[in-house]
């Protein structure tokens, strides 16, 4: 039988309570604090910012998402539609100079039914694919294995963000800007 060291996961398994420093939205107290790189902060725009996953389907899946606070695509203004689209076409290009993967899943869990553990505040999801990434693990064990530490993802992505055209880098553990 095969074993699969994961010893990092024990910190999830043994938490008390999921975010117990959250009072109300994940998604609106994060990017206030002060530091982007402990709460996986990557990148920001004027209407939205990118934030890794914290159990991530793959190496490097994260979220787009729009500072408005709404579970409602149609609430969001033109002005938020296109920097939330901008940022998420940055967000392509990154995770291509980063992790050189072979496609993507992107898309948005909208409503209560969709599945999504969030579901009052919009984000959509990028998750890096290569070719042969689904194996045996997720079809036979429900468990999935992830190569990478997130860590080092976001060191790859901060990266590739700041190097990035119009991108403003204020140092290594505050997320790129872009204005």
């Amino acid at each position: 039988m095969e074993q699969v060291f994961a010893p990092w996961r024990i910190e999830w398994i043994r938490r008390d309570e999921t975010n117990s420093d959250i009072e109300d939205c994940v998604f609106c107290e994060l990017p206030e604090r002060d530091d982007d790189r402990e709460n996986l902060l990557v990148a920001r725009s004027e209407h939205a910012f990118v934030m890794l996953n914290n159990y991530p389907y793959n190496p490097g899946h994260l979220m787009v998402i729009p500072h408005c606070h709404t579970g409602d695509y149609g609430e969001l203004e033109d002005e938020q539609l296109l920097d939330h689209a901008q940022l998420k076409q940055r967000t392509f290009d990154a995770l291509e100079e980063a992790l050189e993967p072979d496609g993507f899943n992107a898309g948005l869990n909208l409503g209560d039914g969709a599945g999504g553990s969030i579901d009052d505040h919009l984000h959509t999801h990028v998750v890096p694919r290569w070719e042969g990434d689904t194996n045996f693990m997720p079809v036979i064990s429900d468990t999935t294995v992830i190569v990478e530490a997130l860590e080092d993802t976001y060191d790859n992505l901060h990266d590739a963000f700041a190097g990035q055209d119009g991108a403003v880098v204020s140092d290594e553990d505050s997320a790129v800007v872009f204005e």
